[in-house]
């Protein structure tokens, strides 16, 4: 029914029966309309053995929460005011879904199961995964929701530092501003994304293949133009 993650990038290390996961979609055989985008899978899923603990959601749409309910036990972050968003607002989620080719049925089932994160970030916070690795949780937010949390997992030489972006940068296509973005504040938020990944990061939007520091810049100036701000 449910499913679908992206991870740590190739190179992290995390603790051997550990691992980390970066939101949660409806599964890729829902009937989803012709421009509807799911959220990317671009990394290896828990079928490699290794345990999902810690479930990152980016923020409060439906193709980036239904499939929490799949991953029980987990440790679930999002940025603050995220819960209360999800507590009230199953229907409209559902309503979405729907109208973006979900089954209603499917619709259904996942806002009943709609899991609310227990762990709220506010600025930065660090994790420690074991096995050496250390990821970093930003509240960039609000730009293209009201509650926008990022990923960085840091570099090791020779890899680069791996930035996931939710949808905050989007390269399939314009990125999408519903009624809960905050259009005038979302450049902002994009500064605030190269300053924490840095020139040589690589970048994953929430819908897409992967970037670098140069698209979300020119993003950024795209966005800028088109909401009529600095």
């Amino acid at each position: 029914m449910l499913g679908g993650v992206a991870g740590l990038p190739p190179g992290a290390r995390p603790a051997p029966d550990a691992r980390p996961a970066l939101d949660a979609r409806p599964a890729p055989d829902a009937r989803a309309a012709p421009d509807a985008r799911p959220a990317p899978d671009v990394l290896p899923r828990p079928a490699t053995g290794r345990r999902v603990t810690h479930l990152a959601l980016t923020h409060p749409h439906f193709d980036h929460v239904f499939g929490a309910a799949a991953f029980a036990g987990v440790e679930v972050f999002g940025a603050v005011g995220l819960d209360t968003v999800l507590a009230h607002g199953r229907e409209e989620l559902r309503r979405d879904a729907v109208r973006n080719g979900l089954d209603p049925r499917e619709a259904a089932e996942a806002a009943d199961l709609l899991v609310r994160p227990r762990h709220h970030v506010s600025g930065e916070l660090t994790l420690d995964l074991g096995g050496g690795t250390r990821v970093l949780l930003a509240n960039l937010g609000p730009g293209h929701s009201g509650h926008d949390l990022v990923v960085l997992v840091p570099g090791s030489p020779p890899e680069p530092a791996v930035v996931f972006c939710g949808d905050l940068v989007e390269e399939s296509g314009e990125p999408q501003a519903g009624t809960d973005a905050v259009p005038s504040r979302w450049p902002a938020a994009l500064d605030r994304l190269l300053a924490l990944g840095g020139e040589d990061a690589v970048y994953v939007p929430g819908h897409g293949a992967v970037v670098d520091a140069a698209f979300v810049r020119a993003q950024r100036t795209a966005l800028a133009a088109r909401f009529g701000v600095s």
